[in-house]
């Protein structure tokens, strides 16, 4: 689906249908590589160069060392039902696109350990994530620490299982253990999230105890001095 400037612009003007998202993984589970796919879903890079070209990767130093350093971002157009179409996503007409397609700004954040203020930065920008797990290495600790930057931003995130195909070609596993491998890092990492969320109402019990100890020794003060 081919996009252009100007129904992107027109877009913009719409506030009911920009979406921020922002992808965040722990390094070297795909990121660049899936802002590449969706990049090529607008037609801005041949599908040939995914994963080879690293589009939002602009910085030579980043390039070179084949790592995000920077968060980086794209203006994306997404039609409901576009792929599914029988003639293509090409087949869209433009008004379509701006009756039913909504502006989606990608942010491509940082892996690296050395890089989370960038991942906080993108996520605080951001409406919802996509927290990217490589199948074979599952969740890592990078991924636990963007769940929590996450979580703590109060974004919303959608678990994505990348490079599924390792678990066949490198580790040859049969259908019943990919399956168990997948459905243990879902678990995991619902597990991590439920944690967040334990910890926080635990906190808040804390402070609702401590505020209500507090008011008793006063009553108690108060009552001695009488």
């Amino acid at each position: 689906m081919n996009v252009t400037v100007n129904e992107l612009a027109v877009l913009q003007q719409q506030q009911g249908r920009i979406r921020n998202m922002c992808i965040l993984a722990h390094v070297d589970h795909g990121k660049t590589t899936l802002s590449d796919h969706l990049i090529a879903t607008n037609g801005l890079i041949h599908p040939k160069m995914v994963g080879e070209l690293r589009y939002l990767d602009s910085r030579d130093d980043e390039q070179a060392r084949g790592i995000t350093m920077k968060s980086s971002s794209i203006s994306l157009l997404y039609v409901p039902g576009a792929a599914h179409r029988p003639q293509g996503p090409r087949s869209v007409p433009p008004a379509a696109k701006l009756s039913c397609g909504y502006l989606v700004n990608l942010i491509d954040s940082p892996g690296h350990v050395d890089f989370c203020s960038e991942v906080s930065t993108a996520a605080r920008l951001s409406d919802g994530a996509l927290v990217v797990v490589d199948a074979v290495e599952g969740v890592c600790i990078q991924t636990h620490a963007v769940l929590r930057q996450a979580w703590e931003e109060k974004v919303k995130p959608c678990l994505m299982i990348n490079k599924l195909d390792r678990l066949i070609l490198e580790l040859k596993l049969p259908p019943e253990e990919a399956a168990s491998r997948i459905t243990a890092i879902v678990a995991h990492a619902n597990m991590i999230w439920s944690a967040f969320n334990s910890e926080h109402f635990m906190r808040e019990a804390d402070a609702v105890l401590a505020s209500e100890q507090q008011q008793q020794q006063q009553r108690q003060e108060a009552a001695e001095d009488r």
